[in-house]
C-alpha cells in the first residue's frame, strides 16, 4: 500500500511500453469468447459485473484441483502433499464432519499456523456448505475465545499451541460441541486427534479416494467470517461468499495477463508456479488471494514454520521458488541479508506484496538486485483482498500507486457526506464495488448499514485517482496503523491501558519503522499519586493483546494529552516524544 504521492519511475522503462493503455488491455482481455470475459449478475439487488468462468463455488474449485494430481500442493520441511493426496485428505475429513453433525451454515473455527492441515480443513469445511472462521493464531487465549464465542462455532479445529492457549476458556464456549486437535504429543482429554481421522500429510497419498460429499452450493451462500479489529470495541467478523473468494482466482491472472498485453507480449500457456508462502493463511492475503489460485492453477505452496530470513532463501534455493512476498518486510530482510550472495535465489521471478506501506526505493532495488519483477495491491478483509493490483512496468512507473482495478471492481472517490463523487484527482474517501465485497459483518447490522452501501464499501481509506484509474492510497481515515501487514486498532490499545488502576490518559500513534512500516507506541498520563513503569504498562498490555499489538515505546507526560475543540486528541502533535525511536 503506497502513501506518498510522489509519482515517478524509479526505473528507465522501454521508450516503446506501454503499446496499450489500461482500457485497451482490459476490452480485448475481457470480450466475449476471451478467457476473462464478463457477465452481469445481480448479487443482494444490485447488477454486478463477474467473471465468467469463475468456479461456481469452492467445492466446484476443490474438484478442479484434483486434475493437478500427483504435482505438489504443499511442502511442508519433508512433509510434501499433492493435490490428489490432498484431495483425499478433504474428502476423508468432509464426510467425518459431517458425521460429527456439521452442516450447510454450521460454523467452525480454525486456528493453526501454516501447517499442510490448514488448507486440508479450510476446504473440507466449505465443500460442505459449512462456514470456516479462520482465527488469528497470534492472537491469546481470550482474544481467541472471542471470535469463537461471536462467530458461535460448533467445532474448532486447531494445532497443539493453540488449543494450550484456549484450555481454560472451553468451559465458557457456549456453543462448541466438539475439539479437534492436530500436531499434539498426547490428545487432550475430551478431543480429537485430527490424525486419527485422516493420518499424517504424509499418509495423506495413502487414503482410499472416496467420493466426497455431495452438497449444492451457490456462489453467493456464506463460506468464511474472517475478524478484522474495529475502531472501537471487538473484533468483527466479515461474512464471506464462495464467489467472494472464487474472484480472487481471475482476479489474479488478469492482471498478470494486462500487464503482459501492454508490453506487446503475447498471453502463454499457464504454467504452475511454486510459491514460498510466509503470510498466515488466516489472512485474506494468503487464504484469497493466494491459496485459490494455486487451488485452481496448480501452484506449490512452500510453508516455513516461522519467518526467518536464512530458512528463507534456503527454501528459495532448495525449491526453486518463484514467487513469494507478503509484505515489504519480507522484501527488506531478503534484499540486506549479509549472507544473500551465498544463495542461488536466481528462480525468483516476482515478489508481490501490500498491507503495508511501501516505498520506491523498494521497487527499485527488487527489480535491480533480484531481477524480479516486483508487485503490490489494494485489498481490505472486507474486500476479500484483491481490488487492485500492481505488477511490472506499471509498478515501476508509477510505484507510489497501488494500481488500478481490476475489470470486475469500480472504484470512486468520495466526499465527506459519503455521496457526493469527487473528480479525478481529488482526495477523498476511498468506495470499492464488486463481487469480492463481503456480505456484511456477522451479527452486526448496524456495522454492516454503516460499511456497506447498495454494493460498495467504504474502506476508511483517503485516497486520489488518476486519469487512467490508478488508485494512490493518501491517508488513512481509521484511527489504525499497519505492522509488517497486521492491522492494529489504536483504540484496542488504548482501552487495555486505561483499564490498569494507574493510566487516565492515554494514546496510541504509529512511529514509523524502516521494514515494518509502522509500529504502535503510547503517550500516558497517569493519575495523581499513582505510578506505573513502561515495562509494567508493556507487561499490562502483553497478557491482554497479541505480542504485536504491545506499544515499542511509552512516553509519559505530567499533563493530560492535548485535544481540539472537539474533545479529539491530537496525535499529529505526539509524535514530537518519539523523534528520535523511528528506524
Amino acid at each position: 500500500m503506497a502513501t506518498n504521492t510522489i509519482n515517478e519511475p524509479v526505473v528507465p522503462l522501454d521508450p516503446s511500453w506501454p503499446v496499450m493503455s489500461i482500457a485497451e488491455a482490459t476490452a480485448e482481455l475481457t470480450q466475449p469468447g476471451a478467457p476473462f470475459e464478463l457477465d452481469v449478475i445481480t448479487i443482494r439487488g444490485v447488477a454486478t459485473r463477474v467473471w465468467k468462468h469463475a468456479p461456481h463455488d469452492l467445492g466446484a474449485l476443490l474438484d478442479q484441483s484434483r486434475a493437478h494430481g500427483d504435482r505438489l500442493f504443499t511442502i511442508l520441511d519433508d512433509e510434501r502433499v499433492s493435490f490428489e493426496a490432498n484431495w483425499r485428505a478433504v474428502a476423508t475429513f468432509a464426510l467425518a464432519l459431517q458425521k460429527m453433525g456439521i452442516g450447510k451454515g454450521d460454523r467452525v473455527a480454525l486456528a493453526m499456523r501454516n501447517l499442510p492441515e490448514w488448507p486440508m480443513s479450510f476446504f473440507a469445511i466449505v465443500s460442505i456448505g459449512a462456514i470456516a472462521v479462520p482465527l488469528n493464531a497470534w492472537w491469546t487465549g481470550a482474544e481467541l475465545t472471542y471470535g469463537i464465542q461471536d462467530s458461535g462455532a460448533k467445532l474448532l479445529i486447531v494445532d497443539a499451541e493453540r488449543y494450550e492457549r484456549i484450555a481454560q476458556h472451553l468451559g465458557a464456549m457456549r456453543t462448541v460441541e466438539r475439539v479437534i486437535v492436530s500436531r499434539a504429543d498426547a490428545i487432550p482429554s475430551g478431543a480429537t486427534a485430527l490424525d486419527d481421522i485422516v493420518g499424517r500429510p504424509n499418509d495423506w497419498a495413502n487414503l482410499p479416494a472416496i467420493e466426497r460429499p455431495a452438497i449444492e452450493l451457490h456462489g453467493d451462500d456464506d463460506a468464511t467470517i474472517f475478524y478484522t479489529s474495529g475502531t472501537t470495541g471487538n473484533p468483527k467478523g466479515a461474512l464471506g461468499t464462495h464467489r467472494n473468494l472464487a474472484t480472487n482466482i481471475l482476479s489474479g491472472s488478469f492482471v498478470g495477463a494486462r500487464s503482459l498485453l501492454r508490453r506487446g507480449e503475447p498471453l502463454p500457456i499457464a504454467q504452475p508456479r511454486t510459491t514460498l508462502t510466509v503470510i498466515p493463511m488466516f489472512h485474506v492475503t494468503a487464504c484469497s488471494a493466494s491459496l485459490m489460485g494455486s487451488m485452481a492453477n496448480g501452484h506449490t505452496t512452500v510453508f516455513m514454520r516461522k519467518w526467518d530470513a536464512v530458512r528463507a532463501m534456503e527454501l528459495i534455493e532448495q525449491e526453486k521458488v518463484n514467487v513469494t512476498g507478503g509484505v515489504p518486510t519480507i522484501a527488506w530482510q531478503l534484499i540486506e541479508h549479509p549472507d544473500r550472495a551465498k544463495y542461488d535465489l536466481s528462480s525468483l521471478e516476482a515478489i508481490n506484496y501490500g498491507g503495508a506501506p511501501s516505498a520506491p526505493e523498494l521497487v527499485k532495488r527488487i527489480y535491480e538486485e533480484f531481477g524480479a519483477l516486483p508487485g503490490n495491491g489494494w485489498g481490505m478483509t472486507e474486500t476479500m483482498a484483491t481490488v487492485t493490483s500492481h505488477l511490472a512496468e506499471d509498478y515501476l512507473a508509477r510505484p507510489t500507486s497501488a494500481g488500478p482495478p481490476v475489470a470486475v471492481a469500480d472504484l470512486e472517490i468520495r466526499d465527506e457526506d459519503g455521496v457526493t463523487v469527487l473528480a479525478t484527482g481529488a482526495v477523498g474517501e476511498l468506495w470499492a464495488r464488486g463481487p469480492m465485497i463481503v456480505k456484511g459483518y456477522w451479527n452486526k447490522p448496524e456495522a454492516t448499514a454503516e460499511t456497506f452501501v447498495d454494493g460498495w464499501v467504504r474502506t476508511g481509506d483517503l485516497a486520489r485517482l488518476d486519469e487512467e484509474g490508478f488508485v494512490y492510497i493518501v491517508d488513512r481515515a481509521k484511527d489504525i496503523l499497519i505492522r509488517g501487514g497486521e492491522n492494529i486498532y489504536s483504540s484496542e490499545i488504548e482501552n487495555v491501558l486505561y483499564e490498569h488502576p494507574a493510566v487516565t490518559d492515554c494514546a496510541i500513534i504509529g512511529i514509523l519503522h524502516r521494514t515494518l512500516g509502522e509500529e504502535p507506541a503510547a503517550v500516558v498520563h497517569l493519575a495523581p499519586g499513582s505510578s506505573a513503569t513502561e515495562a509494567e504498562l508493556r507487561d499490562w498490555v502483553r497478557a491482554r493483546l497479541a505480542a504485536f499489538k504491545v506499544p515499542v515505546a511509552i512516553r509519559f507526560v505530567a499533563e493530560t494529552l492535548p485535544r481540539n475543540a472537539n474533545g479529539k486528541i491530537l496525535k499529529k502533535d505526539l509524535k514530537i516524544f518519539f523523534a528520535d525511536s523511528a528506524e
